[in-house]
């Protein structure tokens, strides 16, 4: 398979590493002249063999609109665009009917793996027509895991974006329980070693999983998480999720509960939310704000308010 990458950040850069090591032909675009491939989309397009697919890398909103409708522009009948970004489901929507006004196939792949994806695999949720999703079926079966979970064909143009939304929607209230469960034990005089108790967690309970791993490997990094302010951005997912929680009229009170819990986060200093910080650090490289950033300096955090 040859393949147009356009967007070579954190995620698309590792991206094109894991396809090329799995024998995957790609030609990548991005701004960045330090990483790019070609110097433009026409040079991208113009590499590749029809029937061309293109997976788009970049943020979510008015940078993937722009790179899809340019694309279209670009491409013809039966090539394929994919958005792998985290674009709200409706977009997908509106792209796919442009698309397919040139007889363009549209397919939106939720990617969730982080900077850990390279090693270990992306999930991968997709939506479109099943005859889109098998020219890029190829390179769906590089970038997941080993294994046969990993990758999900979730259903027509929108149902890959959906299914990550509520991925991430739960997330988010993972993250959130484990985050009070450490400010809990940090204040609780009872328990001598916190980061030891959530080890032990790792093996043998039901609360194990990769979220706990991250959030251990967090606290042996930096034990209080003491360098970390308690700030954490959300993605707009979480918004999305309790949005159609509502549309639906499906009760999501825990998710919505710690999509708050971060707009608290930007108002005072708070142990759950430095875990949380942390944690977003650990698995998907977010930039994080340093204590002394607010001021702060880490050898008096224990003064701060909670």
């Amino acid at each position: 398979m040859h393949l147009g990458l356009v967007g070579l950040g954190k995620m698309g850069g590792n991206m094109r590493s894991r396809l090329r090591d799995g024998g995957v032909t790609v030609t990548g675009y991005d701004r960045n002249p330090d990483v790019t491939d070609v110097d433009s989309l026409e040079a991208l397009v113009a590499e590749l063999p029809s029937p061309k697919v293109v997976w788009v890398m970049v943020p979510s909103g008015e940078i993937t609109r722009a790179t899809v409708e340019e694309l279209i522009g670009l491409l013809g009948e039966g090539d394929v665009i994919v958005d792998g970004g985290n674009s709200r489901w409706t977009d997908d929507e509106k792209h796919a009917a442009l698309a397919a006004e040139k007889g363009i196939g549209y397919v939106d792949c939720g990617v969730s793996g982080g900077v850990w994806g390279l090693e270990n695999g992306y999930a991968l949720m997709a939506g479109g027509d099943a005859h889109d999703i098998a020219k890029v079926q190829p390179a769906f079966d590089v970038l997941k895991p080993e294994g046969e979970s990993g990758f999900v064909h979730a259903g027509s143009v929108g149902a890959g974006h959906f299914s990550k939304m509520v991925h991430n929607g739960i997330e988010y209230a993972m993250m959130q329980a484990y985050a009070e469960g450490f400010e809990l034990l940090e204040k609780a005089d009872l328990v001598e070693n916190v980061t030891e108790v959530f080890d032990s967690w790792r093996v043998g309970t039901v609360v194990r999983s990769w979220l706990l791993d991250l959030l251990v490997k967090a606290l042996q990094d930096d034990p209080g998480l003491s360098k970390i302010r308690g700030y954490a951005e959300d993605s707009g997912e979480g918004r999305w999720t309790v949005e159609a929680a509502i549309d639906h009229a499906v009760p999501t009170p825990t998710i919505a509960a710690s999509l708050f819990a971060r707009f608290v986060s930007r108002q005072d200093e708070s142990p759950t939310m430095q875990a949380v910080a942390a944690m977003r650090q650990q698995f998907g490289g977010h930039a994080v704000q340093a204590a002394s950033e607010a001021g702060h300096d880490p050898a008096d955090m224990d003064a701060r308010p909670s």
